[in-house]
């Protein structure tokens, strides 16, 4: 009997020895989270890390491929690009929560070569990218193309995100190609979809490297550029993109 009440004191004791300590362990970590003293990691290994404001807006998320945010994800209480590619990277969003650009990345080896390309884009208000510095690389058998620029780009006056989400599956419940095309270009004479090249600086696919200038209607104005075969060549075109004038003639 005596035996048996010592063992329960025992217990006891160790019982309350193992509370306080996992208490004062919590204490420590809470504190330790709470001060105002840095945090320092030589390094840390995670998936995906959302910046945020005090307010629990997101303002900007790092991620890898799989964390990626598409499908029917919302951020900030808005829908994210539905259909868009998973790739590893940043998405940037402004003070109401709107996306407003990133920088996405990959690349890898198949069976026929390799295919890669990098993105940094910056958005106009509510709506799609202005901006855009853009390398691609693909490569098949012997063969491999390169392509480097900074474009800019005119968008829809009008144009929203969620307006361009909407427009789009509309469109494709439109079987016959022509009247989907005409509707297309209903949408983008309204300003809410659409977007004009208007600069481009870099290498293009046949290989010129040089600025290129378009008018409104996307169509070439003029060209200062290198060709492959290391010429250098001036080009005036009028609002159709045909050639007027260039150098040498």
């Amino acid at each position: 009997m005596e035996t048996t009440k010592k063992l329960n004191r025992e217990l006891i004791i160790l019982r309350t020895f193992t509370v306080a300590t996992v208490a004062i362990i919590t204490a420590l970590l809470l504190f330790a989270f709470k001060t105002n003293i840095n945090q320092k990691f030589k390094t840390i290994d995670v998936e995906r890390i959302n910046i945020v404001e005090s307010d629990g807006t997101v303002k900007m998320i790092i991620t890898n491929v799989e964390q990626f945010p598409n499908g029917t994800t919302t951020i900030n209480d808005r829908p994210v690009t539905k259909d868009r590619k998973k790739r590893s990277g940043m998405l940037f969003f402004n003070e109401d929560g709107i996306e407003s650009g990133g920088f996405i990345y990959d690349g890898a080896k198949d069976e026929n070569g390799h295919s890669s390309g990098l993105s940094l884009t910056y958005d106009q208000y509510d709506g799609d990218q202005v901006m855009q510095l853009l390398t691609t690389d693909q490569g098949k058998g012997d063969q491999r193309m390169v392509t480097s620029a900074l474009t800019f780009k005119d968008r829809g006056a009008y144009e929203t995100q969620q307006g361009v989400t909407d427009i789009m599956e509309e469109l494709d419940t439109i079987e016959d190609r022509k009247i989907r095309r005409e509707k297309y270009l209903q949408y983008v004479d309204q300003g809410r979809i659409g977007g004009t090249n208007r600069i481009m600086l870099g290498k293009t696919r046949s290989e010129n490297n040089g600025l290129f200038l378009f008018g409104d209607n996307g169509k070439p104005r003029a060209m200062f550029y290198i060709d492959k075969e290391n010429n250098v060549k001036l080009e005036i075109y009028d609002a159709q993109g045909v050639v007027t004038n260039s150098w040498p003639e």
